[in-house]
Order: structure tokens, then sequence, then C-alpha cells
């Protein structure tokens, strides 16, 4: 350092006095120790997440702290950098009307991201429906959110994006979505609050078949294999009734009739956990077909029965 400026291998960096030298050796020292820190408090709070086998306290442990450590940054480059009040908030002003301008999605990721965690829209775990696509979140940051994508189910499969799993079922795909689509669309969540899904299986049937039989195999199968009132866990419907003052919802399994002009249609509703719903609907599809066959009642589909046919005359010409 000769006259007040830096040299560097004989040649003097241009915009660059000792003062500006000890702050940028300053910063880069900064910027090292919040590095270090932030590796030994991420390895301490992985060390305690593993003990007390809480997904939600890793989650939110390390959502805490890369706040604590970017608002840590931002304060101490601040105040390295700009220690004149006056001369930071004209900074601040043509800074951030600068950012405001070029950076719009980014900002409003950012705000997305408080959006997430300050109105608790979803955690890490959680099976929720963002920007198109349905899966379980995986990962959480300030911009972006990591779902493990899974398949559609049968009402929705035209739905875009295509996927090739007709089952809400993983891909195998991980999407990222930016967390500004939660000010665009709705955010759907499976677990919130009551991890528990109602879903349908309907059976068309003949009108001259045994309905009762019919609705009473149906009714068999949801008991055994889909979460009955005895199952369920009392202190999730409390939660429910306390938070957004509802009342408890039906949760025995029940079918319901619809006459169409060909069948009698049998929809056995029932509530199953928001995963492995797929399992819960074969293991009682599986046992529904056997006792139909048992009982001689068949599944109605769209055929035609020929009755009659009117008379047919041949006339042969004599040659």
């Amino acid at each position: 350092m000769r006259d007040g400026a830096v040299h560097l291998f004989g040649i003097r960096l241009l915009g660059v006095d000792g003062q500006t030298g000890r702050k940028l050796l300053l910063t880069l020292t900064f910027i090292l120790v919040v590095w270090l820190a932030g590796r030994a408090l991420r390895w301490l709070l992985g060390a305690i997440g593993h003990a007390v086998d809480s997904a939600r306290f890793r989650f939110w442990s390390r959502q805490a702290l890369s706040l604590l450590l970017t608002g840590l940054l931002v304060v101490g480059l601040l105040s390295i950098w700009f220690d004149d009040p006056a001369r930071l908030g004209t900074v601040l002003g043509l800074f951030t009307a600068g950012i405001a301008f070029a950076l719009q999605r980014v900002i409003t990721a950012c705000a997305g991201y408080m959006l997430i965690l300050r109105g608790k829209t979803f955690n890490v775990g959680d099976r929720i429906v963002m920007g198109g696509v349905r899966g379980d979140v995986i990962a959480l940051s300030i911009m972006q959110t990591r779902i493990m994508e899974m398949g559609e189910p049968p009402p929705v499969q035209t739905a875009e994006p295509a996927v090739w799993v007709h089952s809400r079922q993983f891909t195998g795909r991980i999407v990222t979505v930016t967390n500004d689509k939660v000010f665009d669309e709705p955010v759907y969540n499976y677990t919130h609050h009551f991890p528990y899904i109602w879903d349908e299986i309907r059976l068309p049937v003949r009108y001259d078949d045994d309905r009762a039989t019919a609705e009473r195999i149906l009714l068999e199968a949801a008991r055994a294999h889909a979460v009955t009132a005895e199952g369920i866990d009392a202190d999730r419907l409390a939660e429910l009734e306390r938070r957004y003052n509802l009342q408890p919802p039906e949760i025995s399994p029940r079918v319901y009739w619809r006459l169409t002009d060909n069948w009698l249609e049998l929809s056995i509703r029932f509530l199953a956990h928001d995963h492995g719903t797929r399992e819960v609907k074969d293991r009682m599809s599986r046992q529904i077909l056997e006792q139909l066959d048992a009982a001689g009642i068949g599944i109605a589909s769209a055929t035609y029965d020929i009755v009659g046919l009117p008379p047919i005359r041949l006339d042969r010409a004599d040659n």
C-alpha cells in the first residue's frame, strides 16, 4: 500500500484505497466466519434431529438457521460498507428501485416463502398440489419448493402435465416449483392438520341382481381395509374442530345409490390415510370381486340384448 492506494504485484488497483481494501478483507473474513458457523450449526442441528427423530424439528430448524444466517450476512455487510446512515439510505433507495424492476419474480418468490412459513401452508413431508404438480414436499428454500411427483388419479388423468402413473404413487421425478406460485394458484394440502382423505369406489350393478347383497359386500370391504371411526385419531378430529370450527365429519363407510339408464351405480365412500390409498383400494377391489363372484352378482356393462327380429322375406327370381 503506497500513497493511500492498494497495489497488487506492483499494479495499482483502480478505485481501491486503503480503507476500501480493509473493508474487502473484512468482508471476506466475515463471510468465511459465517459460512463456517453455518456448517457447524447445521451439523449440530442434524445430530439433534436424528436424536429426537422428528422430521418437523429438522425442517423448522433448517429454515430458522437459513433465515438467521441470511439476516446476519445482510446486517454485517451493511455495517462494514455503510457506516454513514445518510449514504446508506441513498444507496438502499437506488438498490431497492433497481431490484424491484429487474427481479420482480425473485422478490415474489421470496415473499411466497415467507407466506408459506408464516401461514403454515405446508411442511416438508406434506402431500400437496402446487403449480400443477402433485406429490410430497421434500425440500423448501427461499426461492423454490422441491416435490417428489406422484401420478394422477383417474378423475384428473387429463390434467397437465401428463404423467404415466395413473394413481397417487411416485413417478420418480423431482419437480422444482418456484414459491411465487402460492400467489397465482391455490395450494392443495392432503396432510395439513388432518392426514386423511375421502375416496370412492363405484360399482355398476344390474337392476335384476341382488342390490342389498352388493351393498353389504361393499360395506364389508370398506370396514375391513379403510379407516373406521374406531381407528381414527380422536385428537386429529378435535384439532380440526378447534382450528376451523368444523363439526366432526362422517367417518363410517357409506354406500350411495344412483340410478342410470343402464344400471344401478353403487358408490362406497370411505376414509383412508393420505398415503397408501392405492393399496387400500386394491385390497378392497379384490375382496369385492371375490364376494360378488360367490354371490353370483355380475358387474354391469354397456352391452345390448337383441330380443327380437322382424320377419325377413326372401324373393328368388327364376331364371
